[in-house]
């Protein structure tokens, strides 16, 4: 039985879901916006979103928290040194999503995750 069982598992195994978590996020922060598949874009918002509130923050420990979910120390630099900041006055609902609609191979449901404000 699933009773209380939370989280997407995207058929794999645990180490494969958390590095593709991980790729995820990272490319989500430097690029700003990424295409995915619409699942793949309901796991990370979450994981977005906390890690922008640990850029808000801004201190040496949440840098290092940050640092265990960003792959690559130039995504982490402008995590804290340009969203971090600009994001600075919202709550919360810092990432977007737009549903696109089916893939054309597969027919998967796509989407769109973005951060919200940030050119």
């Amino acid at each position: 039985m699933r009773h209380n069982v939370m989280g997407r598992r995207l058929g794999r195994s645990t180490d494969q879901r958390k590095a593709l978590f991980r790729n995820l996020a990272t490319e989500l922060f430097r690029h700003n916006r990424i295409k995915t598949t619409e699942a793949k874009a309901k796991a990370i918002q979450p994981i977005a979103e906390k890690l922008v509130t640990l850029a808000r923050r801004g201190d040496l420990h949440a840098r290092r928290l940050a640092a265990r979910e960003i792959t690559d120390p130039a995504v982490l630099q402008k995590l804290f040194d340009e969203i971090g900041p600009s994001m600075e006055d919202r709550t919360g609902g810092y990432t977007r999503i737009y549903k696109l609609g089916p893939r054309r191979g597969d027919g998967a449901k796509v989407a769109l995750i973005e951060l919200v404000d940030f050119e």
